[in-house]
């Protein structure tokens, strides 16, 4: 299945239906007096997350979606039928927005959340609600409002406890095999990665995290290089990074170049998500003689300057990989706990989330912005002036 995490769409909610115009009318009965009933209110349209889908792809092909109308009234105060409403499927970890005013509507995190898009129209009342005593034969009836449309853009944000990190055929893919059942493809080249991976790292009967894959990043990528740059917003949900370093690239790199250019681009991306902890992930140790690990490790970390956890590890043999993940599960069950049980520990973890979800507000506002110049300019090229010239002729 192509993997697709941005949609545009159009949501349009069911028009309310009228209220009647009608006057009782019976054999014996004269004079009956109004009994117009009233419109159905229109069908609303609701998002509801759905943790069986990981793509948006099923935008890609349906753009609109649209809301039942309801049913005019009719006579004997019958009331219209109101519209029914129209449930959408999202993925779980997608944010949904406004893309006329960039407002972000909601954040689908949950399997079974329901979030209201475009409200339907107020139903039309009869005339039977205007008979008065002074009035007992009204003529007069409302119409049914229309519903509200929205010009929606949907981006899915993997839902992930720990993100990779990394260049280009650094070893995360072969990272996230070793630990995890999940089988992405792994090649000798850089770029093999060329969407997400999620993979369900389980570590006993109710011990599990989820860790996420992302194409690797190179250098220019916060100017648009590469691939990385685009998938990268999927390590906004994650509250760890595994800050994966070949220490023994092919080409003979410097790790330690490739490893500060990775942190300058996430930096660039989002400073909020750069906050996060980040642990140094050395991997490939396989590839090194025994002698020379420890020094080439210990070289890495003083010239990085680094004072974090690091591991050494081989993920094609799956060396040091357990010690890793366990040490990952630890930590994100002592978040978890701190967060459950401080309140303040609890509202920096929602304050940094309400920050990352700004900067992703701030990019698409950017984006937009650079598509809308790009078509303004696109229609200025298309406008020449010798196509409005007139020729006006005076006839004395």
């Amino acid at each position: 299945m192509q993997f697709v995490d941005e949609a545009s769409i159009i949501v349009e909610a069911g028009k309310g239906g009228n209220g009647c115009l009608s006057f009782r009318r019976e054999k014996y009965v004269p004079k009956g007096g109004p009994d117009g009933g009233d419109g159905g209110h229109g069908g609303s349209v609701y998002l509801i997350g759905d943790d069986a889908l990981n793509t948006l792809i099923d935008f890609k092909y349906q753009r609109f979606y649209k809301g039942q109308n309801g049913q005019p009234g009719m006579g004997r105060q019958m009331s219209g039928k109101a519209g029914d409403d129209l449930h959408v499927k999202v993925p779980v970890g997608t944010t949904v927005i406004d893309e006329d005013t960039l407002e972000v509507i909601a954040d689908v995190t949950e399997a079974g959340q329901v979030v209201l898009v475009a409200q339907g129209g107020r139903r039309g009342l009869g005339n039977v609600h205007f008979k008065s005593s002074t009035n007992r034969a009204p003529r007069r009836t409302t119409p049914g409002t229309e519903g509200e449309r929205r010009n929606l853009r949907l981006e899915m944000k993997v839902m992930a406890d720990v993100g990779l990190l990394g260049m280009p055929n650094a070893g995360k893919s072969t990272l996230i095999r070793a630990v995890s059942a999940a089988k992405p493809k792994v090649a000798n080249y850089p770029f093999t990665t060329l969407v997400p991976n999620l993979g369900v790292v389980k570590l006993g009967q109710h011990e599990h995290f989820v860790m996420a894959d992302v194409p690797g990043l190179i250098e220019g990528a916060s100017d648009g290089a590469g691939l990385g740059l685009r998938f990268l917003k999927h390590l906004t949900r994650t509250r760890l990074l595994f800050h994966v370093i070949d220490v023994a690239p092919f080409d003979e790199s410097d790790p330690v170049t490739a490893a500060e250019a990775i942190f300058h681009e996430l930096e660039q991306f989002s400073p909020t998500l750069a906050e996060r902890p980040r642990w140094l992930v050395l991997n490939k140790f396989d590839l090194l003689p025994e002698d020379e690990r420890e020094a080439r490790a210990k070289e890495i970390i003083e010239q990085l300057g680094w004072d974090g956890p690091v591991f050494r590890i081989a993920a094609i043999s799956g060396e040091g990989t357990q010690a890793l993940v366990q040490a990952a599960h630890r930590w994100l069950t002592e978040q978890r706990r701190l967060e459950n049980e401080d309140e303040e520990a609890a509202e920096r973890e929602r304050e940094m989330r309400e920050r990352m979800e700004a900067e992703a507000v701030a990019r698409t506002e950017a984006r937009l912005g650079r598509k809308r110049k790009r078509d303004d300019e696109e229609d200025d090229d298309d406008f020449d002036d010798d196509d409005y010239d007139v020729e006006v002729e005076y006839v004395p």
